[in-house]
């Protein structure tokens, strides 16, 4: 009998699953006007950092305390990069200023930005950010995501036709290179890629770290990125897409590992290695739907925010080089346009961080 009850049970359970599948909604076909970059929207992007740069507090220092003497303000330990929650953020908000100013020389923020940027980058304050990374305990400190942020930050001073580039980049190359050669060294003793859809993302670090080398011209990290991509992910195949993103994600783990090795390989290789990655991003009718947030005042949930526009400049950066995912675009602009309407005047747990991945997805769309 009781035999009986389970074929009975699993027969049940085969019938309802057969039901739900029958009831998934079919692919999104619509079509998605793609968001621009326009003078309206710089000024309107320019408010976040703005006004997280010189935001002190509430932060989150991410410090390990070698004793009593470790215990001091965030402008103390970082002069330049203190504001915005946490040292990171404070790095791609400044990216963000610079990238704003140099596409819209006329924005109306354009004295604040720049008297912001003159006043926390000085070498003054640069020598001193060097010298936190020398402690005894820092040597990993924002490994490798604010590492990739600040060679970002960087590139766009490298590529600002401004005297307050050459300035400022000036200030910032003992820090850059610094970044560098923890790049150079970690790198090569990192055994496996680490797979996850936040910070310590291997793929994303080595994709904005790439960018920078060859921008600059930094053969030596150029060709040890080639080389570690190729070995963490030239065998990769099947990438469940399927099942991101996680609850805290704002990368996406299949994406960004797609998007180095689009920089890494050559076209007819990039390609075949598709194939066996995400072979379904060829299909014209694919659909990803974008990360829902629940809940933007709690500072993990609003990361799906970020994954949508992490999503869309991946996805934006394939579809504008290789014209057979041309229809990736559509999918992009969806995610973009979900997320960005949400950011200026939404609460700080978004709004100190989300505003440079906003700027990044619509510069990437506009290629």
């Amino acid at each position: 009998m009781s035999k009986l009850l389970l074929f009975s049970s699993l027969l049940l359970a085969l019938a309802a699953c057969s039901a739900t599948t029958k009831k998934l909604p079919t692919n999104d076909v619509r079509q998605y006007p793609a968001p621009s970059l326009d003078l309206e929207q710089a000024n309107r992007l320019a408010e976040l950092p703005l006004h997280c740069a010189e935001t002190e507090f509430p932060n989150k220092l991410s410090q390990t305390l070698g004793s009593a003497a470790d215990l001091k303000t965030p402008s103390e330990l970082h002069p330049a990069f203190y504001g915005c929650f946490d040292w990171h953020s404070a790095v791609h908000g400044h990216w963000s200023m610079v990238a704003l100013l140099k596409k819209f020389p006329k924005i109306e923020s354009a004295p604040a930005l720049r008297s912001i940027l003159q006043k926390h980058i000085t070498k003054e304050h640069i020598e001193q950010e060097v010298e936190y990374f020398h402690g005894k305990y820092n040597k990993s400190y924002e490994r490798t995501y604010g590492w990739a942020w600040l060679l970002k930050l960087a590139e766009e001073l490298h590529t600002w036709d401004d005297p307050l580039a050459r300035e400022l980049e000036t200030n910032l190359q003992p820090l850059t290179d610094l970044i560098v050669g923890k790049f150079m060294d970690f790198l090569p003793k990192l055994h496996y890629p680490i797979r996850v859809g936040e910070h310590p993302n291997t793929a994303f670090g080595m994709t904005f770290a790439y960018d920078y080398a060859k921008t600059s011209g930094d053969e030596g990290l150029k060709t040890l990125i080639e080389k570690r991509a190729k070995y963490f992910y030239a065998g990769d195949a099947g990438c469940p897409i399927g099942w991101e993103p996680g609850g805290f994600d704002f990368l996406s783990p299949c994406l960004e590992e797609m998007d180095i090795m689009r920089r890494v390989l050559p076209r007819d290789s990039f390609l075949l290695w598709m194939d066996d990655f995400l072979p379904q991003l060829k299909a014209p009718d694919y659909d990803l739907a974008v990360g829902e947030i629940s809940d933007r005042t709690d500072g993990k949930l609003v990361h799906l925010d970020g994954v949508n526009f992490s999503r869309a400049w991946c996805l934006y950066g394939l579809a504008n080089e290789y014209p057979e995912y041309s229809h990736l675009k559509n999918i992009a602009n969806k995610h973009v346009q979900y997320s960005l309407p949400n950011l200026v005047g939404d609460s700080y747990e978004g709004g100190h961080w989300l505003g440079s991945f906003a700027i990044y997805a619509l510069v990437l769309c506009q290629k």
